[in-house]
């Protein structure tokens, strides 16, 4: 009994070491990419935006904005095997193009409502237009709180000329390279996870229709995502990302630009 027992507890320690070696083999393998803004006003956007999630202002109202740009209609060459007990969904890796849409969203953070609209293009004139279709959408006794990205179609004179025919909205840039801090991109991540990238889609008409379904079904009981880090927690980890990066690469740099 006691070797019976002495050999399953090696058995166990076996298995154990072997799952730890094969996670570091996984680990060593994996790579990520990103990109440390070097935006020069980059902790007072961060303050600033936070700012307005954990303590958004009264009587107004928060809405993260932004586009998803160039989705694509892709049809399967063969059938979606739906999920079944034990078998995840599956289908072909190889598709058929049927053409691009682009997608312009406002996100309302307190709620989790959507406002949505799709263009075959993502130019200042169609900004515009959904500004226009948000002006309509929100009480006009709010003021508007705009979080946004540097992307030129925002900052184009015809856009600022808006802006100032419409001064209760104000307006709150993300730093360069740094749309993680835009809560709409969260909601694009969902639309992409559970309706784009699991369908199939024969025209660019039936993926608009897909997306404003999925954009309808979503506003029937919408939940906002819940903001928990602190301007400061976030640049901290910043800060340490920066220090970790310098000390690897700090000096090959340096030299490479005397």
């Amino acid at each position: 009994m006691e070797q019976s027992r002495v050999g399953r507890e090696d058995w166990l320690e076996s298995i154990h070491r072997e799952s730890h070696l094969a996670g570091l083999r996984v680990a060593s393998s994996r790579s990520e990419t990103f990109q440390l803004s070097n935006d020069p006003l980059l902790v007072d956007k961060v303050r600033d935006i936070v700012g307005l999630y954990l303590n958004p202002p009264h009587h107004a109202l928060v809405l993260c904005v932004d586009e998803k740009s160039q989705i694509q209609a892709l049809s399967r060459s063969q059938p979606i095997l739906p999920m079944l007990p034990g078998q995840a969904e599956r289908r072909t890796h190889d598709y058929k193009r049927h053409g691009t849409t682009s997608l312009f969203a406002a996100l309302d953070i307190a709620t989790g409502s959507v406002i949505g609209k799709c263009w075959p293009r993502h130019r200042a004139i169609e900004f515009r237009k959904f500004l226009n279709q948000i002006d309509r959408a929100v009480p006009a006794d709010l003021t508007v709180h705009l979080v946004l990205d540097n992307y030129a179609t925002h900052k184009t004179k015809e856009i600022r000329a808006w802006f100032l025919q419409h001064p209760r909205y104000h307006l709150h840039f993300t730093p360069t390279h740094s749309s993680w801090l835009n809560q709409v991109e969260r909601w694009f991540a969902l639309l992409s996870q559970r309706q784009i990238k699991r369908g199939s889609h024969y025209s660019v008409r039936e993926l608009e229709s897909a997306i404003l379904e999925f954009i309808e079904v979503h506003n029937e009981q919408p939940k906002p995502f819940v903001w928990t880090k602190s301007a400061d927690a976030i640049l901290n980890s910043i800060g340490r990302f920066a220090s970790r990066t310098l000390a690897a690469h700090g000096h090959k740099q340096y030299v490479r630009n005397q």
